[in-house]
């Protein structure tokens, strides 16, 4: 795991964890909470409908992604970012991290219901990716 993979992971767990009011998973590892959120097998695919209406919660999962990468660019880079999300009951929609005016982050969703990833370590991959790819987009177009 390189660095920004490690602080993605380290901003998503804390926001994770945060919001366990109760301490329900306390006794969960960190891999074992955030496979248990974000990672579904093939088999788990099969069982989730290709249309169907996303709820509350998967909205705020999907929203946590975001809010990592924006916590962990402003950890890195010392500017504050805001994330922007805007999600239809059908799981279609947007979510953006804006670094002052620079869009840092952009991902569409046409059935966010469905958002996941296949391991554990595909989750980790794919958040060092668009942290890297944030930093880099803010690098080219700051002045």
């Amino acid at each position: 795991m390189n660095e920004l993979e490690k602080l993605f992971i380290e901003t998503l767990i804390s926001q994770l964890r945060a919001q366990d009011q109760f301490g329900t998973w306390a006794k969960k590892s960190d891999e074992e909470l955030l496979s248990e959120k974000y990672v579904k097998s093939k088999e788990d695919m099969k069982n989730i409908p290709i249309i169907a209406d996303i709820d509350e919660m998967q909205i705020k999962d999907i929203r946590l992604i975001f809010q990592s990468i924006a916590l962990a660019f402003e950890l890195k880079t010392g500017v504050m970012c805001s994330v922007v999300m805007e999600m239809s009951h059908e799981g279609f929609g947007r979510a953006v991290v804006l670094a002052e005016k620079i869009v840092i982050t952009n991902k569409f969703f046409k059935d966010a219901h469905r958002y996941s990833f296949r391991t554990y370590d595909a989750l980790v991959g794919e958040g060092g990716k668009m942290l890297e790819s944030a930093l880099e987009i803010y690098q080219t177009y700051q002045k």
